[in-house]
């Protein structure tokens, strides 16, 4: 378990330098970059992927692989990104 939080740590830590480093090199990237956390279809999307994923991966592997669905949520979310121009 404790190389798993650490692994889904330093995942999550990777995705916050490369957005320091796009933020340095470009202001108000970062912005851009993280406005999905406000969007609620990419909430949405997110945590119906990592239920789907959670359910299956504890089933398959224990309860590390909700670290894992988490994670992947998060990435979906990222993935779906703020509604489109449109909206």
């Amino acid at each position: 378990m404790a190389v798993t939080v650490l692994t889904v740590a330093i995942i999550v830590a990777a995705l916050v330098i490369r957005t320091a480093v796009a933020e340095l090199r470009a202001p108000g990237s970062a912005r851009r970059q993280w406005a999905f956390l406000t969007d609620r279809r990419a909430w949405a999307v997110a945590a119906g992927a990592a239920l789907v994923l959670g359910a299956f991966g504890w089933a398959t592997a224990g309860p590390t692989a909700a670290l894992w669905a988490a994670l992947a949520g998060l990435l979906v979310a990222s993935l779906i990104g703020p509604g489109g121009k449109g909206d």
